[in-house]
């Protein structure tokens, strides 16, 4: 996790219905905070954020993932990074309200955990960058803007020396762990660049593929 950014967990949830909101909040919210602390090595995790995506039917051009029937979001294929370096500093008074609370942070990361909710995955998996092959100039900062505020994410300039990796057919008990910032400035992956695909392998009949996101904070004592 700290060294390429991202690590695959066998990690078996007791949701029966990812389309539940309540049951995300009240059984997975538990599960994942856990899971990141063990990931991480952590001692405490906030989630934030979910989202539940869905491929959409024809498999149409991949693009940031917001087009669609509007039911859901759909898989995002432009290559990026959730938070900058000013987003990523400003999350943590936005999941931390208590100004005392977030002062005594000393260092803190935000994690994505990335799970398929219906089956092997064998369309648009989602590859993500080895951080160890990344450099500061190849993060561009770029504006996404929401309805009551804009935040900031990294787009990312193309290096022959990226190396790219994706794990083959994952299933509903494997979850994907990657970093999306880190407070620590060196020693560490930091940021963890990532973008789903269209594999040339996948069979004309597969599922379009289903999938959630888990968004949290988790803080090292």
């Amino acid at each position: 996790m700290h060294r390429e950014g991202f690590e695959l967990w066998d990690a078996p949830s007791g949701v029966k219905d990812f389309l539940n909101e309540e049951e995300i909040v009240s059984v997975y919210y538990k599960e994942m905070a856990e899971l990141a602390c063990a990931a991480t090595g952590a001692q405490r995790a906030y989630l934030f954020d979910h989202l539940v995506r869905k491929r959409e039917a024809g498999r149409p051009a991949l693009t940031f993932g917001r087009h669609g029937n509007g039911s859901r979001p759909a898989a995002a294929g432009r290559i990026h990074n959730d938070y900058s370096e000013a987003s990523g500093r400003a999350l943590l008074h936005r999941v931390l309200t208590d100004p005392g609370t977030a002062a005594a942070v000393n260092r803190y990361s935000i994690i994505n955990i990335w799970r398929s909710i219906r089956g092997p995955i064998l369309d648009t998996p989602l590859a993500v960058c080895d951080s160890r092959t990344l450099r500061a100039t190849d993060l561009v900062p770029g504006e996404v803007r929401y309805t009551t505020r804009t935040g900031e994410i990294y787009l990312v300039e193309h290096s022959p020396r990226h190396q790219w990796f994706y794990f083959s057919a994952m299933d509903r008990h494997e979850v994907l762990v990657f970093k999306q910032y880190d407070s620590q400035v060196s020693g560490v992956a930091r940021f963890t660049p990532h973008g789903a695909f269209d594999h040339p392998g996948t069979p004309p009949d597969a599922p379009l593929r289903e999938s959630i996101e888990i968004r949290c904070l988790v803080v090292y004592d």
